[in-house]
């Protein structure tokens, strides 16, 4: 029998002071085994999958690693190019020392001719291969992927060839992905290319959905799921792609202790070591899909804490609630927020797909058309249209959430749920491919220190009508005409001000944000990184922007 073969990874993803969790994919059942640390796959849907657990490293250690199948090393590839990928610590007094990169919306490489001249150059492969010249030192310690990691609802040339040879995409679905066969072929795709592959086995990796890894507008309103829950084909597109969320990217997420507390992953594993777990994890997620009805079966939020700096990071998605009473999270997830974001810390980071804070005139339209879409009729109906025509389905078209968040976040920054204020609160976010800094002023004289970092995208492109609207509706012209409009229709005033400190800007980036001590700086990185590199002082600059 021929020696088992690795298909995907090794994916690096959560890392701590003493322990490291190491995520692969494999041709067949075998025992991975990584710096003496043994685990056997687990097989869902006749696919292969390892989740290694290291423990007693050294902390602040940055030790090199290789992966062995049965045995036989598989890791790092013959003649690869790349520095051996690394499994890096942190130190017990590390406190806030952090480099993190992060971004969302990216397209698989390669392209065909006319989409690389559409889409431009891939943000986070130019990124891996300026990493690779340089230092471990220098190397950032988290890559944080806001969303839109694959597009179940826009496949590549590739995918779509793959897809044709398995069932006719004359018929619904068409050219998107029908099942979870489908969607474990858009990772392998997206995770395949040299310089991600490499990228994501020496940083540690955390991860959240957007719409596009299931299907655009993904929980819009409650019409978009009446609407969906009749097309026959939706059903296993969402269990299909769920399946494979939980798989690829949300168990990384999780430390150690919470997947040996994690009871759907032991019954995978006690099933998916002898057998196929694919009824297990389709069952899981049945329950999981329907938790925008108010069911809470799962959470896929979570919280890494890195010396003094805590990230967060918000399910915008699939734990929505959208009757009458329309919440980005339900009240016992928000309350879990809340939870999580208790203690002392010098830096809270908020990660959130969807921005919390958009252009002036876009939030107001937002809410304007959650309001108008309450009422009912045919401008209901018409307002109905509009959200999922022009995707009005930020924090802002879930008001009460965005005024919940808007308390939060001036109660942590105001220090009144911490010992002392901390020494900044950012929500990074992507989804609307452009990116730019938005400082949050609460009325008071010495406004608690709290931005909107948005970045996006990292490999995509932006229709020009799009980008000229953007452009536009952060005016104070535009402002002023949409805020008239808006008080007149019965909706509050915002509970905030905020204004740019950079952007809109609609290239192909990846965000760098540098923690030390407590002052935080903000670059962005281009794909083509022509001249020098944005780069913002957020908490001891007083927000000017600089180049270099």
């Amino acid at each position: 029998m021929t020696e088992p073969r690795l298909i995907l990874g090794p994916v690096l993803r959560h890392v701590d002071e003493t322990s490291a969790t190491v995520w692969v994919e494999t041709d067949r059942s075998c025992v991975v085994e990584i710096l003496g640390s043994t685990s056997r796959t687990f097989q869902v849907g006749g696919h292969h999958y390892g989740l290694v657990i290291i423990t007693g490293l050294t902390p602040g250690e940055s030790r090199p690693y290789t992966v062995s199948l049965d045995g036989h090393t598989v890791w790092p590839l013959p003649d690869s190019p790349f520095p051996a990928s690394r499994i890096r610590t942190y130190a017990v007094d590390q406190g806030s020392q952090l480099r993190m990169v992060f971004g969302s919306c990216r397209f698989a490489s390669p392209l065909t001719p006319r989409q690389r001249r559409n889409v431009g150059g891939d943000a986070l492969n130019a990124y891996a291969e300026r990493m690779a010249e340089q230092s471990d030192s220098q190397w950032p310690d988290v890559l944080l992927l806001l969303g839109d990691q694959v597009y179940a609802d826009e496949t590549s040339p590739y995918i779509r060839r793959w897809i044709s040879r398995r069932r006719d995409t004359g018929k619904p679905p068409g050219i998107g992905v029908a099942d979870f066969e489908e969607a474990t072929q858009l990772y392998a795709e997206t995770w395949s290319d040299p310089e991600i592959r490499w990228l994501m086995s020496t940083v540690s990796t955390s991860m959240i959905f957007d719409d596009h890894d299931i299907i655009d507008d993904w929980n819009t309103s409650a019409a978009w799921r009446r609407a969906m829950a009749r097309l026959p084909w939706w059903r296993e597109r969402i269990r299909g792609c769920l399946m494979a969320y939980w798989l690829y990217q949300h168990l990384g997420n999780l430390t150690p202790s919470e997947l040996a507390e994690h009871e759907l992953l032991a019954e995978v594993r006690r099933v998916g070591e002898t057998g196929d777990a694919y009824d297990v994890l389709r069952d899981f997620a049945d329950k999981a899909d329907a938790e925008v009805d108010g069911v809470k079966y799962t959470r896929w939020s979570y919280r890494r804490d890195i010396g003094s700096v805590r990230l967060v990071v918000i399910d915008t998605r699939c734990g929505r609630i959208l009757g009458t009473n329309r919440l980005m999270v339900s009240d016992a997830e928000f309350d879990w927020i809340e939870d999580a974001t208790r203690g002392d810390y010098e830096h809270l980071l908020i990660g959130s797909s969807l921005p919390w804070l958009l252009p002036h005139a876009v939030h107001e339209v937002e809410s304007l058309n959650e309001r108008a879409c309450a009422r009912g009729g045919i401008r209901g109906w018409l307002a109905e249209r509009v959200r999922q025509a022009i995707d009005l389905e930020h924090w802002s078209a879930f008001r009460t959430s965005f005024d919940r968040l808007a308390r939060l976040l001036h109660a942590i920054g105001s220090g009144e749920r911490t010992t002392r204020p901390p020494a900044t609160v950012s929500v990074l976010s992507g989804d609307v491919h452009h990116s730019y800094i938005a400082e949050a002023h609460f009325g008071e004289r010495e406004w608690p220190k709290v931005w909107q970092v948005t970045c996006s995208p990292v490999h995509n492109t932006i229709p020009l009508v799009a980008e000229l609207a953007f452009r536009v509706t952060w005016s104070k012209a535009v402002t002023r005409l949409v805020s008239w409009w808006a008080r007149r229709r019965g909706v509050g005033p915002r509970p905030l001000w905020w204004y740019r400190l950079s952007g809109p800007d609609f290239r192909n980036q990846v965000a760098v944000l540098d923690i030390a001590d407590r002052d935080y700086t903000v670059t962005f990185e281009s794909d083509a990184q022509v001249g020098e590199p944005l780069t913002v002082p957020l908490a001891s600059h007083g927000g000017r922007v600089t180049r270099g």
